[in-house]
């Protein structure tokens, strides 16, 4: 067990910087104004909305069209056969 957790302890440390973003009312109006322009649904806008407001260039989804790109954020399937 005390390999595992080192194993554990040493991924986390591993993990690339993230920043914890709060969804506000300006998110939320994003993405309704989104799902109302691209036909996404509420909650995948959500997903596009925070991503812009974050800065991402990438955006990785099995959820939405591989290679759309929504004003500079890309859609990218990493599951997909062609990656």
């Amino acid at each position: 067990q005390r390999a595992a957790h080192e194993r554990l302890a040493g991924r986390r440390r591993r993990r690339p910087a993230v920043s914890i973003r709060p969804v506000d009312i300006e998110t939320h109006e994003a993405a309704i104004a989104l799902a109302e322009a691209h036909g996404f649904s509420f909650y995948d806008s959500l997903i596009v909305a925070s991503a812009l407001q974050a800065g991402c260039e990438t955006l990785l989804t099995e959820d939405l069209q591989a290679g759309r790109r929504i004003d500079s954020l890309v859609i990218v399937n990493p599951f997909a056969a062609d990656r």
